[in-house]
């Protein structure tokens, strides 16, 4: 069977309240998937596009009217017998107090409590996207001495909410286990990129290699844990999204120190990138606080980097 003929083309909302909570819905027992908990919105009509069919659809199950969105992510989810392209926005602006007007169950939930929750495949997937900070910080290759846990500790107390462990040498497990407990402690997610990784290490997920990307194998990873991966042109960013990746890191961009020989991409070229990819991308190379804003206004998730950021 060829699902893309039975494609549907799906709208979501992520409305917040001021405490940057997020409204979601319980399906009704009459809709496919019923009890699941999801964003609210709905299938786009004939003749529809897409932002009309996400004021329509937020209004008619929630009551407001949307007065500014914008784009956050499209997931391509399937099921047995068709599948959903689903478009996320992000709700800027909007007037009234979303309730379940349909006589839906609803309620505002944080990000770290989605989890007390039964929620839609696509849920996870879009939890990870809004929930992932614009920096994050990688460790220097340099585990035998106590100067790259202070530089973890001084990261952490600047408000880095991602840490990416790095070594070219595999690491001892108790080694790990303690930034791992350090993060936990902090409330800050710790991401792997070491030479052989079983995907059961204590952390919150792994960073893959350019050649790991390409010869990666799907895996049934637990839904909470996050999978990115290093990436240098479009086709390795194709590949990545192939594989759901959750997000990518784009490099060089601009030329560094330790790779002064190396080709950049520029920021020309990461622009063109970044629109043609709908997932979330750090970009990475030369990259300084200065560089965030231009980053942002590209389109990037944010940026990354050892030193500098």
């Amino acid at each position: 069977m060829d699902l893309r003929k039975n494609m549907i083309e799906v709208v979501v909302g992520i409305i917040r309240n001021n405490s940057r909570e997020v409204f979601i819905a319980k399906r009704q027992k009459n809709q496919f998937m019923s009890d699941f908990w999801e964003l609210p919105g709905g299938k786009v009509e004939n003749g529809e596009d897409h932002g009309d069919a996400l004021k329509r659809e937020l209004f008619e199950e929630t009551g407001i009217k949307v007065r500014g969105y914008s784009l956050t992510q499209i997931i391509q989810q399937q099921y047995p017998e068709k599948m959903i392209n689903l478009s996320v926005f992000t709700i800027n602006d909007y007037s009234g107090i979303p309730i379940g007007k349909e006589g839906q169950d609803y309620t505002w939930c944080d990000i770290e409590n989605f989890a007390n929750y039964k929620l839609l495949p696509t849920m996870w997937k879009i939890i990870k996207k809004v929930s992932l900070p614009n920096r994050y910080w990688i460790t220097p290759d340099n585990h035998n001495s106590s100067e790259t846990l202070a530089l973890c500790k001084e990261h952490i107390a600047n408000g880095t909410k991602i840490i990416q462990l790095r070594s070219k040498h595999q690491l001892e497990k108790s080694y790990i286990e303690k930034y791992n407990k350090l993060c936990q402690l902090n409330n800050v997610k710790l991401i792997l990129n070491l030479p052989q990784m079983t995907f059961e290490e204590q952390c919150d997920g792994w960073h893959l290699t350019t050649k790991k990307l390409m010869n990666f194998s799907i895996k049934e990873l637990p839904e909470k844990r996050i999978i990115g991966a290093s990436t240098h042109n479009l086709l390795e960013v194709r590949h990545a999204e192939k594989m759901s990746m959750d997000y990518i890191s784009l490099s060089p961009i601009n030329t560094t120190p330790s790779h002064p020989n190396t080709k950049i991409l520029g920021w020309i070229e990461a622009s063109k990138i970044i629109s043609k990819s709908s997932l979330p991308i750090y970009l990475l190379g030369g990259m300084d606080k200065n560089s965030m804003g231009q980053a942002l206004d590209l389109g990037a998730q944010g940026i990354a980097g050892i030193t500098g950021v």
